[in-house]
Formats: C-alpha cells, sequence, structure tokens
C-alpha cells in the first residue's frame, strides 16, 4: 500500500501535543503555603482560581503517600492550614462553591479581577478579617457575607453595584467599609448599627441624600460623601462625635453644613454651590484645622471667622470675594490662605503674591485699635518694638505668641505675664533659638500646641516632655537629627512637624507613639523606614516623606491602611513609578501590597 493511500487518518503530530488543562499553580508555592498559611498568586494571569488551590487543605501531596517515615517536622503538608489567599490582578471571572474548602482564611484578596457576582458560600469563611473586592464588576452583594462576623475590612470600590443589603448592619466588627465608585443612590438604614466603624467612604456614588442612622456611626473618624448629588447634610450628622475628617467635594451644597462635632479637625466642602457662611455655622468648628471652601460662589466672609483659633490652612480659591475681613488676621494658627481666583479689591498685587505672612500682616494693619490690654514692657535686651505683650491674647485667648522677632531667647516678662492664666498654645517660630525655653514646662497643666519652627534648635530638650497634654508640636526648620526617647510619654500627641531638618532615619521614638495621626518629615535626610514598626501607629492618616534619601520603598508600607495621604515624591526610589505615584495615595498602599512577597 501506498504511503499516501493509508485507510485512517492518522495525526503524525500526536506525540506533541497536549490537552488543555485548568491552570495550576506550582508545587513549591503550594509547599510554601502550607507552611506558612499564605498564598501570594497576584498578577499571574489565572482566569480562575486552581482546584489545587482550593483543595489545598485537603489533598496530602504524593510525597506524603512515598514516604511514611516523615518526622513531625518534616510533614509540611500538615503543619498550617492556609489564613491569607492573594488573587490580585488577574483575570478571574468566578469564584465557585468550592471557596468553603478553605475555612481558616482570615485574608482575602480578589481586587483588580472580572468578577460579577460572588457565591454564597463566601458565608462560611467565618474567620475572615479582611475581604478585598475592589476593581470588579460585581452588581449585588449576597447576603451570605453579612453573616461574616469577624469581618473588620470590606472594600468594595470601583465596582457596579446598585443597592446593598439590609443585612449589612450584621457585620458588628467592621472598622473600615469602602463604597466608592459605585452606583449607588440610596444606603441601607442598616448602616447605622455598623458600631465599631472607623472609615466610611461614599464618595463617587449617585447618592442625593444621607440616611439619618448614620448619626448612630458614634466611632467613625473620616467619612467621604465627595462627588455625589446631596444637597443637603441632616443635622443628625452632628450625632458623629468622633468625626474628624469630613469630605464633601463636589455635591450640591448650598449652605455650609450646621455640625457641631468637637472633634472635626478637616472639612472639605469644594466645588459645591454655597454661597454665604453664616456666623452660627463657623461657630461650630471648634476644633477645625483646615477649611477647604475652593470652587463655590462665596461673596462675603464674615467677621466671625476669627473664632476659629485653630485653624491653619483655608482654601477660599475660585469664589466670589471681594473683600477679606481684617478679623483674618486674628487667627493665631493661619499659616496657609489661599485666594487665587477671586475678583479682590483694596489689596495691592504685590502684596497678594508675597503669601499668607505677609498677606495677614497686612490686613492686621488695618485694625486702627489696639487689642485691650496691650501692654508695652522694655527691657535692655530687646528694642521697645519687639516686647509687646499682648495680655488681651494671654487671658481671652490662651495665646502666648513671640513670633517673628529673630530673639536668641524668649523674654521671663512673658513667661510672667502668663503665669497662672492656662496658656494653650505658645508660638515661639521665627526666631534665633537654639534650646526650648525651659519656662514652658510652667505650662504643663494647659499647654496642648507648641510652635517652635524656623529657629536654630539642635536638640529637643527632655523636659519639654512633661509637657502632657500636648497634642500639636511644630518643630520644622531646625537643625534636629534625633528626638529624645522620653517623647513617647506624650501620649495625646496628634501631630508632629519635622520637615527641614537633619533627620537622617525615621525617629525611633515615633514608632511608640500610637496616638499620632499626622507626622511630616519632608525635606529631610532619611534613607529608610521600618514599615513593620510604621504599621503599629494604627492612628496615622498624614505621612510626608517627600524629598528625602529613600533608595527603595519597603512593600510592607503598603499594610498601613490607616493612611489617607503617604507623600513620596522627591526620593530616588525607582518603583513605584511616577504613573503609580500620580495615582494618589490608595493606589500607591495598593500597588505596594501586590508587590509582598509569600
Amino acid at each position: 500500500m501506498s504511503r499516501f493511500n493509508r485507510p485512517n487518518k492518522v495525526d503524525s503530530l500526536a506525540g506533541f501535543r497536549t490537552e488543555k488543562t485548568e491552570p495550576t499553580v506550582p508545587f513549591g508555592l503550594l509547599k510554601a503555603a502550607r507552611k506558612s498559611g499564605q498564598l501570594n498568586l497576584t498578577g499571574r494571569g489565572l482566569t480562575e482560581v486552581p482546584q489545587n488551590v482550593y483543595r489545598l487543605n485537603i489533598d496530602t501531596p504524593e510525597e506524603a503517600q512515598q514516604n511514611v517515615s516523615f518526622g513531625e517536622s518534616d510533614r509540611w503538608w500538615e503543619q498550617s492550614d492556609l489564613t491569607k489567599l492573594l488573587l490580585s490582578s488577574n483575570q478571574i471571572t468566578q469564584l465557585t462553591d468550592d471557596i468553603k474548602l478553605l475555612p481558616g482564611l482570615t485574608t482575602l484578596d480578589l481586587h483588580d479581577n472580572q468578577l460579577s457576582s460572588l457565591p454564597g458560600a463566601l458565608g462560611e469563611l467565618q474567620e475572615l478579617y479582611q475581604l478585598r473586592l475592589s476593581h470588579n464588576q460585581l452588581r449585588s452583594l449576597p447576603v451570605e457575607v453579612c453573616t461574616l462576623k469577624n469581618l473588620c475590612s470590606l472594600t468594595l470600590q470601583q465596582n457596579l453595584l446598585e443597592s446593598l443589603p439590609e443585612e449589612l448592619g450584621q457585620l458588628e466588627n467592621l472598622t473600615e467599609l469602602d463604597l466608592s465608585y459605585n452606583n449607588l443612590k440610596v444606603l441601607p438604614s442598616s448602616l447605622g448599627k455598623l458600631n465599631c466603624l472607623q472609615k466610611l467612604n461614599l464618595s463617587h456614588n449617585k447618592l442625593r441624600c444621607l440616611p439619618d442612622s448614620l448619626a448612630h456611626l458614634t466611632n467613625v473618624k473620616l467619612l467621604d460623601c465627595s462627588n455625589n448629588h446631596l444637597t443637603d447634610i441632616p443635622a443628625s450628622l452632628s450625632e458623629m462625635r468622633a468625626m474628624e475628617q469630613l469630605y464633601l467635594r463636589h455635591n450640591k451644597l448650598r449652605l455650609l453644613p450646621k455640625l457641631p462635632a468637637p472633634m472635626l479637625k478637616e472639612l472639605y466642602v469644594g466645588n459645591n454651590q454655597i454661597e454665604q457662611l453664616e456666623a452660627e455655622q463657623m461657630a461650630c468648628l471648634t476644633s477645625i484645622a483646615l477649611l477647604e471652601l475652593r470652587d463655590n460662589k462665596i461673596k462675603i466672609i464674615p467677621e466671625e471667622i476669627a473664632s476659629l483659633s485653630t485653624l491653619t490652612r483655608l482654601d477660599l480659591t475660585n469664589n466670589d470675594i471681594t473683600i477679606l475681613p481684617a478679623s483674618l488676621s486674628l487667627l493665631p494658627n493661619l499659616n496657609m490662605l489661599l485666594l487665587e481666583g477671586n475678583p479682590l479689591r483694596g489689596i495691592r498685587r504685590d502684596v497678594l503674591t508675597k503669601g499668607t505672612n505677609e498677606l495677614l500682616k497686612y490686613l492686621k494693619g488695618r485694625i486702627k485699635e489696639e487689642p485691650e490690654g496691650a501692654v508695652e514692657v522694655h527691657t535692655a535686651m530687646t528694642l521697645p518694638s519687639q516686647t509687646t505683650v499682648n495680655v488681651h491674647d494671654i487671658r481671652a485667648l490662651k495665646l502666648l505668641v513671640y513670633s517673628e522677632k529673630q530673639a536668641s531667647n524668649i523674654p521671663d516678662e512673658l513667661f510672667d505675664a502668663a503665669a497662672d492664666q492656662g496658656v494653650a498654645t505658645a508660638n515661639f517660630s521665627k526666631n534665633q533659638l537654639t534650646s526650648v525655653p525651659s519656662r514652658l514646662v510652667e505650662f504643663q497643666a494647659s499647654l496642648s500646641e507648641i510652635n517652635l519652627g524656623f529657629n536654630r534648635l539642635t536638640c529637643f530638650s527632655p523636659d519639654i516632655c512633661k509637657l502632657l497634654q500636648l497634642i500639636h508640636i511644630n518643630l520644622g526648620n531646625n537643625q534636629l537629627s534625633d528626638l529624645p526617647p522620653e517623647l513617647r510619654s506624650l501620649t495625646k500627641l496628634r501631630s508632629i512637624i519635622l520637615n527641614n531638618n537633619r533627620f537622617k532615619s525615621f525617629p525611633d521614638v515615633l514608632y511608640q507613639m500610637i496616638s499620632l495621626e499626622t507626622v511630616l518629615l519632608s525635606n529631610n535626610q532619611l534613607n529608610e523606614v521600618d514599615p513593620c514598626r510604621l504599621i503599629k501607629l494604627v492612628h496615622l492618616s498624614t505621612l510626608d516623606l517627600s524629598n528625602n534619601d529613600l533608595l527603595k520603598i519597603p512593600p510592607e508600607l503598603g499594610l498601613c491602611t490607616s493612611l489617607r495621604c503617604l507623600s513620596l515624591e522627591g526620593n530616588p526610589f525607582r518603583t513605584p513609578r511616577a504613573a503609580i505615584m500620580t495615582k494618589g495615595t490608595d493606589a500607591v498602599l495598593e500597588y505596594l501590597r501586590s508587590r509582598i512577597p509569600t
């Protein structure tokens, strides 16, 4: 028979072909996962979760069957159940009910996939602590997820959610809930039952109103409702007593919300339709430090703005303001005033371009009468113009100021005048001080804020650590290279400014101060930061490490999920790339987490 006339057609390449099989995970990874309890399959191009991952806790490997003489320490397949499964940045389209075969999971990361639905079997993962589902195509959340009693963090941003189950309120231990970038029009009233919630992100949805039940979230520190269709903020939100940051940008508000929240430090209401500021609303902001009012229709700034004694930054960009009240100059802590895009009259252009300090000086010069009680004390050591002791500020505002004098020490007359007055704020910035004034200790029962910026300090006296009421310290623009370990005794300290000093490493004592919320360390010489210690600062929301000497950013820094603002610009590291950095803090942290090795 001719070789051209064979009766049966034979595939000559059959021996070289392989059948298409389901995706598998390398044996070495599975072995390591059974030892550590963690499996990282981030960015592997998976379209589904391999079966050998689902069955990792169940199937016994061939190695175990071949040799039964293994010692207990060698039996790696029995050492640990899987607790952490990272599947982010793949193309997974579905999760099957087999996920219930991994009941020991505490962390399940599925962000950046193509999931359109979730199985009810997720409800059987009762040990789950963290569930990341952002950047998928989910249209609903199964009710079974709401039975996860141990769940503390649930991130659902960048999905297609149009509604949420009323059972959501059963997640009694939830501390972080991110629902941003969805299609939500209403929220379930049960949201108010999440008593442990501290961070709630509702931005970039289609909400027209907020439920009154939000008032019951008395532990929420950060609430973000930006980019919605809100026309009003319910008065009941004033009961959210722990709230420190409130974002209401890009809505349709016509009035500044009346929110007597005693802890509110940052209020963002830019890009709304606010036309006027009322004295009653301003009076509520008793602890405000940052007030953003940009891109509104405000015409008049009321004189009562002078009551915001804690205000440090005021953004009035792009409004319709023609006249600035001279009372702005009476704000003792204001160091940033943004006014671009307003039709201001009566103020020379050169004054506006010189910055906040010069503008406030100019406005202060328009106050014709000196504050009542101002007394001049002349000494041989300073010029008469430098020795004004403002008794009114000391008695009425509890404010002790001796700033911009270029003095090498603070006159005793100033401390004498403030004796027994319960001074809360001391501002000795912009002088030539080489040491911290020792007499500050006299105010240890009342002093909550110190500004020693722009001096020549080379060390920070441990005696100042006796000021146990301190909440804010500004030590920027000095010559400091270390901080004393005694600083850890300041258990109420929330923010410390150390910009423009000589630190070569992150100050060791700061790792031990769990009350810290803001740490500014830009323009130093930092070459390292320890994320494993930094993650213990559970309240840290703002960290500025820009313009230092960081050659690499450790991926574990991504686990510092409390960070709301992380600044890393101006360092010589190569990754994260600039394209990632421009996407903001959340994107940088997510990128870093994805690079954590198992």
